[in-house]
């Protein structure tokens, strides 16, 4: 997806210009912000298909950036943090960010990480031969990217969406998060894994009843995540 428009949102002018110079080598169109005010404004008039934003930034912060516009868009968002601030990290992916970078980062790893993430868009979602994945309590339309809990509507990014998908998909075995990493992120995602743990509390927090104690999607100790609510 080398045409993809790409925001780079980040309080120093040396970051932002560099990674522009090599998203662009990439044959990519970038836009630009220092701050989280005119980020939202680009964000609006630029309509970006990713952001690479930056937590710490003045007037706005990433953070509360990110909730605003998690608000309006499902737009793809690699988060950049201090290299020290795991909370930062944990806040950013439970807010809705899809992937995040600590600093000081390499260049070449962020493109690498922006590939991986727009290469999701084409999916592995497999409309055309199970449309409709349905269960006792959710009922799941891959084609749509729509899901019902006991008939309600439920609002999912789209990489809560796949990894739900992934896991239906495979109802009753036990995923690791290396396998989900590679049904939903790829083969070359070069990440921290425990982005699928934060992911998969977000989405239990969408869909059980008690999120500490799932029913539907529960964590086998040492091994990974089984999806069990019974088909129909």
């Amino acid at each position: 997806m080398s045409s993809a428009k790409i925001l780079v949102v980040d309080d120093e002018p040396s970051i932002v210009n560099t990674v522009r110079a090599y998203l662009e080598k990439e044959s990519y169109t970038v836009h630009t912000a220092l701050d989280g005010l005119s980020a939202l404004d680009a964000v609006r008039k630029f309509q970006p298909d990713l952001i690479v934003l930056d937590i710490m930034l003045p007037g706005m912060d990433g953070i509360e950036l990110l909730r605003t516009l998690r608000r309006e868009s499902d737009v793809y968002v690699l988060m950049l943090t201090a290299k020290t601030e795991e909370t930062d990290m944990i806040v950013g992916l439970t807010m809705g960010a899809d992937d995040y970078m600590a600093k000081p980062f390499s260049p070449r790893e962020l493109v690498a990480r922006v590939k991986t993430i727009l290469r999701r868009q084409r999916g592995d979602n497999h409309a055309d031969t199970e449309p409709v994945l349905a269960f006792r309590r959710l009922r799941i339309d891959v084609a749509a990217h729509y899901v019902w809990l006991d008939d309600k509507p439920v609002d999912l990014t789209s990489i809560e969406f796949d990894l739900l998908c992934v896991l239906a998909r495979h109802h009753n075995l036990v995923l690791s998060r290396e396998q989900l990493i590679e049904h939903v992120w790829s083969y070359d995602y070069y990440g921290d894994d425990r982005v699928v743990d934060v992911h998969i509390g977000r989405i239990r927090k969408k869909i059980e009843d008690d999120p500490a104690n799932p029913t539907l999607i529960v964590t086998v100790r040492g091994a990974g995540y089984r999806f069990e609510d019974e088909p129909v």
